[in-house]
């Protein structure tokens, strides 16, 4: 008899006191609608949050009919809550003037959390050079940690992102559909100055010479950011090979970064800078910065059609 023993399994107060429609209930996650006040963003998030067009659009579908896809949040210690996904819902219901966020409540550690913040962004249609940066870094630390202490076999040198799991770097490349050395890329851009970020978020600087720019030091960055104010004008991948190199040699002064940034470009001799600041203001909040050329081409051709135009006019 003894024997039999060991098949017998003390059942749970919870199951004795409630159903399993209950007990499948209660393992669901939680739908509720959470005071606003008690949400905190996610820390250091990486997606802006703009009051734009597209954000009063949000802001007119929740008056309407309310948050449709709930937000997800995580209890922390202290009863308040932390946002994973639904930052632009979170801040359309403060814009509309609801005091509630409609949110499921997951289980999850920060790690988790991390991962699902970026997976659930990256659904967004528009999305920031700068943006990406910050957040494939975040994903790939939070991965890291996940996967506990490094591999113990030996890890090629081509396997390794500045001291990171490279086949971390691949996982994030294969589910966003970018290469692992665009990936590494993107990360090295969180190494440069706001400054300069900004200019790779505004088309004005390209991927491959801010990746070379990310590896000055923060002073030579920002001489590097005063030269192009200086001759409004962005380096060039040849110009920021030579100024990474001068700079590893420990020769990139300030009168070094001067001498190549004040060279005449050929891809420049006939090229015309417009002032980015004035130019976004003339232009529709909705016209994202990638098709920013193309509307400034469209105009001028409407402009230069209205001249033709009164042209004939006056001839007559």
């Amino acid at each position: 008899m003894a024997g039999r023993k060991s098949d017998f399994t003390l059942t749970k107060l919870d199951d004795l006191f409630t159903t399993q429609a209950q007990r499948d209930e209660e393992q669901l996650s939680k739908i509720r609608d959470i005071p606003l006040e008690l949400i905190d963003d996610f820390p250091d998030h990486p997606f802006k949050v703009r009051d734009d067009e597209d954000m009063m659009q949000l802001v007119e579908s929740v008056k309407e009919r309310g948050v449709i896809t709930p937000a997800t949040v995580r209890q922390k210690e202290d009863g308040r809550y932390e946002l994973v996904s639904g930052h632009r819902r979170k801040r359309a219901c403060e814009l509309a003037g609801f005091e509630t966020l409609r949110s499921e409540i997951v289980d999850l550690n920060r790690d988790e959390a991390t991962i699902l913040m970026v997976e659930s962004n990256f659904q967004r249609s528009e999305i920031l050079p700068s943006e990406k940066a910050f957040a494939y870094k975040m994903r790939l630390e939070a991965m890291k940690r996940q996967a506990g202490r490094p591999r113990k076999e030996k890890v090629s040198p081509v396997e390794k992102l500045a001291g990171k799991d490279a086949l971390s770097v691949s996982r994030i490349g294969e589910e966003v559909g970018e290469s692992r050395e665009q990936i590494r890329r993107y990360i090295r851009l969180t190494n440069l100055v706001p400054e300069l970020l900004e200019f790779v978020d505004e088309g004005r600087i390209k991927m491959r010479p801010a990746v070379e720019l990310s590896y000055l030091d923060e002073d030579c960055q920002r001489d590097v950011v005063d030269e192009i104010d200086l001759n409004d004008a962005t380096p060039s991948h040849d110009q920021t090979i030579r100024m990474r190199k001068l700079f590893n040699e420990g020769n990139l002064t300030t009168e070094a970064i001067h001498a190549v940034m004040s060279e005449e470009k050929p891809n420049q001799k006939e090229k015309i800078v417009l002032r980015g600041d004035r130019v976004r203001q003339l232009i529709p909040k909705n016209i994202p910065v990638s098709q920013t050329e193309d509307f400034v081409c469209k105009a001028l051709e409407h402009y230069n059609k209205f001249l033709r135009n009164r042209a004939e006019r006056d001839s007559r």
